[in-house]
């Protein structure tokens, strides 16, 4: 429903999750997608929205105009070049100068600011002292939970940790994306603070209007391929390894996995999809897996319909995007058994779930889905009839508006300390 009167304004902010990027480039990924729908779909309900992000190139531009009422601005903290995000935390002071130094030349004060990601959140917490604006947090994932999936913990986990426990007890609301989530925040980061659960959505509108014979056609694939697809980063946390190891152990003829997403060379996801190719060699996969690159609006949508199954196999997802573009799309999802994935794929109903990391089962869940067209087709369907009920990117926003609305008509003296 749009808002009356004059557009109020909301400040989205995503230090190194820039909505206006090409998804698939290195840090690109679902965060990316998140801000960049939430801001248009607000927009269209009335808020003019901006959302704020890391310059990281010399020959970006500094302003992208989405809409007359939603835009990406640009800001400079450290140099202009790609930075990985574990490296960016000593830059965020000179964002947030810049922030305000934006706000002075425009003319305005944003009195709500979302932040996306824990680095995002150090800035909304610098500007309620600032300023005293008011935070609403989406965490995207959490170091928490991330830090008990890998081998090598980074320098900045500590201030991460921190950081994120100051947010959820300080901001006036923290908004999860799933119940799994919000079990996470209170079992490992704090009891304390006020937590709302509003998942994440997909364009119901872009996914689902092919059908798998006509994707298949423009994307010059054979009509009677069993094609495994995996959508997103190279990065080792999202398991690729255990879709190909899957792949590997299965029998079926005219078997065909694509693995879409781009990468860097000498990057880390460079470096990711470099081993992966090397695990495809070694299991002698190479003539039926092929590698299209960074996956956009022209193309997405297509390799998600003429694929039989979409494999999500992450060792975390706090939400899981992929799942739910799937869906949309009516194919069948497997995922791992794991936060997030946990609540938009309902097993046996629109997918099946397996131990991450545990290529045979995997395998075995992905085997039963090619081995019975119409088990894939029933799945499928109640897939998109999930996702539509749901996860729709309109009423997302709705959602959020309704909060930042309820946020902004507390007075700050009178919000309450803690909520269940």
């Amino acid at each position: 429903m749009a808002i009356s009167g004059e557009r109020p304004r909301i400040a989205l902010i995503s230090v190194h999750g820039d909505p206006a990027i090409e998804i698939g480039k290195e840090e690109a990924g679902g965060q990316n997608v998140y801000v960049r729908q939430v801001g248009e779909a607000l927009s269209r309900q009335g808020w003019q929205v901006d959302m704020f992000t890391r310059r990281s190139t010399a020959d970006q531009l500094e302003i992208v105009q989405h809409n007359p009422h939603c835009r990406t601005i640009r800001l400079t903290a450290g140099p202009k070049e790609f930075i990985p995000r574990d490296d960016l935390f000593g830059y965020l002071p000179e964002f947030v100068q810049n922030f305000q130094q934006f706000q002075t030349d425009l003319g305005v004060e944003y009195p709500l600011v979302h932040t996306n990601y824990w680095l995002s959140s150090w800035v909304g917490m610098t500007l309620k002292k600032l300023q005293g604006s008011k935070q609403i947090h989406t965490y995207h994932s959490l170091g928490a939970v991330k830090y008990q999936s890998v081998s090598a913990i980074p320098m900045i986990a500590k201030t991460r940790l921190a950081t994120e426990k100051q947010c959820l007890e300080t901001a006036e609301r923290i908004v999860a994306t799933s119940p799994q989530e919000q079990e996470h925040m209170r079992s490992l980061v704090s009891q304390h603070g006020n937590i709302d659960i509003i998942p994440c959505g997909t364009d119901i509108k872009r996914f689902g209007q092919i059908s798998r014979a006509e994707a298949r056609e423009v994307l010059g694939l054979n009509q009677d391929d069993k094609i495994v697809l995996y959508v997103g980063r190279f990065d080792r946390r999202k398991g690729i390894e255990t879709a190909v190891r899957a792949v590997g152990r299965l029998q079926h003829e005219n078997l065909k996995l694509i693995i879409g997403g781009g990468s860097r060379p000498g990057q880390s996801d460079g470096m990711e999809r470099d081993r992966i190719e090397g695990i495809v060699n070694e299991l002698g996969l190479q003539d039926i897996t092929l590698f299209p690159g960074r996956l956009g609006l022209e193309n997405l949508h297509l390799y998600y319909a003429a694929a039989d199954v979409s494999v999500v196999p992450s060792h975390y997802e706090p939400f899981g995007l992929v799942a739910i573009e799937a869906m949309a799309s009516g194919t069948p999802v497997v995922a791992s058994d794991v936060g997030g994935l946990q609540f938009t794929v309902i097993p046996e109903e629109t997918g099946l779930l397996a131990p991450p990391k545990d290529d045979a089962a995997f395998a075995q869940a992905i085997d039963r889905i090619l081995s019975d067209s119409a088990y894939r087709y029933q799945l499928g369907r109640a897939g998109r009839d999930r996702v539509e009920a749901m996860f729709s990117w309109d009423g997302v926003a709705s959602q959020l508006g309704k909060l930042y609305q309820q946020v902004l008509s507390v007075p700050t003296v009178e919000r309450s300390a803690v909520s269940a």
